[in-house]
């Protein structure tokens, strides 16, 4: 490998990742460390006007440059409504199951200050509704917040400065264990940016050459779906995303290694950029798999949805109950931060990528012979 990853440092920035309350549109604070970690680590970087972070780990070239990129934002919720009874409706901040916020603890964000409360479901004391608290329906119409302060109607809600649109930010639960594994909402994709933080200190600490320019972006909207689709710079050719791999039945991802995805919902990731990445994980020794995600989209959609004419890839870290209470390994953040490093001191293999058009001089090729052993015809027997 180019250079060792820091698995002390990978793990104490992601649990100070996870501290920081950062549903999207409440991102400032996880922008500011962020920032202020990559100006300890020596790196140049700029803050885009609502808080995506453009970091820079110059190459020999500036154009033809490599985005790796992953987003600093989490699922929340926003006040829907204050109610008669003291309560708050919700509705989500990205795609999640009200199943998965009941009897959750969380923050509430206003303009004069937060409040602590919890998410439950309208019925949640079986001492009051019997069997109705198995058979209630699920869905956010279905629960409400609790806040932990003296409000038992509408007036007093609005008396603490608790406004509609207000933010609400789920309590992570984070647990570390001894055996590498790691539990915690959020690890989406808090964990796929400690990975790259450690990829950038390991890039730094072994004076990593690098070929061409490498952005490393931090993206704050990819939950709702925008994420890098105003952030690439024109000399970007190629864009690797870092996301999480979901390790459930019918799925191919694991919790070890690298998962790399090669499709998902809106279509096939680049050949060429893909097959690369798998050619790196096996010179370098990197375990990995190959998946497909059916129900699944990354920050790589949003680039091409945002006109960005690159290459794209996405490489994840198994992660099981995803959007929920998520479990994940170190081995496979170590995994993905080895192969961040392998693939940006990489060299150059599509010299025509630097232009933006071009003749077929360079252009690439897919396989379209038969496979060697295709032919093979077994002697007939009588």
């Amino acid at each position: 490998m180019p250079s060792t990853i820091d698995s002390d440092y990978l793990r104490a920035q992601l649990e100070r990742l996870l501290s920081i309350p950062s549903p999207t549109g409440y991102t400032d604070t996880i922008t500011r460390h962020v920032s202020e970690e990559l100006e300890r680590l020596g790196i140049p970087f700029s803050v885009t006007r609502r808080g995506a972070i453009l970091a820079l780990y110059r190459g020999r070239e500036t154009e033809g440059a490599r985005a790796i990129v992953s987003h600093l934002d989490t699922l929340g919720a926003t006040v829907k409504m204050i109610k008669d009874n003291g309560r708050l409706e919700l509705v989500p901040i990205g795609t999640w199951s009200a199943r998965s916020a009941e009897t959750t603890r969380c923050t509430l964000f206003t303009e004069e200050g937060s409040y602590r409360g919890t998410i439950l479901p309208l019925k949640a004391s079986g001492h009051t509704f019997n069997l109705e608290v198995d058979t209630q329906p699920v869905g956010w119409p279905h629960v409400e917040l609790r806040i932990d302060a003296d409000c038992y109607d509408r007036a007093s809600v609005e008396a603490l400065g608790i406004h509609i649109g207000d933010f609400v930010a789920i309590d992570p639960g984070a647990e570390f264990l001894d055996n590498g594994y790691i539990v915690s909402r959020h690890l989406d994709d808090k964990a796929g940016c400690a990975a790259m933080l450690a990829a950038i200190k390991a890039m730094v600490d072994g004076h990593v050459a690098v070929p061409v320019d490498i952005h490393f972006i931090f993206t704050i909207t990819e939950e709702v779906g925008s994420g890098a689709s105003a952030v690439l710079l024109e000399n970007v050719v190629a864009m690797v995303s870092i996301d999480n791999g979901t390790t459930a039945p019918g799925q191919n991802s694991r919790e070890f290694g690298v998962t790399i995805g090669m499709a998902d919902q809106v279509g096939p990731f680049d050949y060429h950029l893909t097959r690369k990445l798998i050619r790196l994980c096996e010179e370098h020794d990197i375990a990995h798999q190959r998946d497909v995600f059916r129900y699944y989209r990354s920050d790589s959609a949003s680039a091409l949805e945002g006109g960005a004419d690159v290459r794209t890839a996405l490489i994840t870290f198994g992660i099981d109950a995803s959007h929920s209470y998520e479990r994940i390994h170190i081995h496979s953040l170590k995994s993905i931060a080895e192969l961040v490093v392998a693939y940006a001191a990489s060299p150059v293999e599509i010299g025509r990528d630097a232009e933006e058009l071009a003749g077929l001089e360079g252009f690439t090729e897919q396989p379209t012979e038969p496979a060697p052993h295709s032919s093979d015809d077994p002697s007939p027997t009588d």
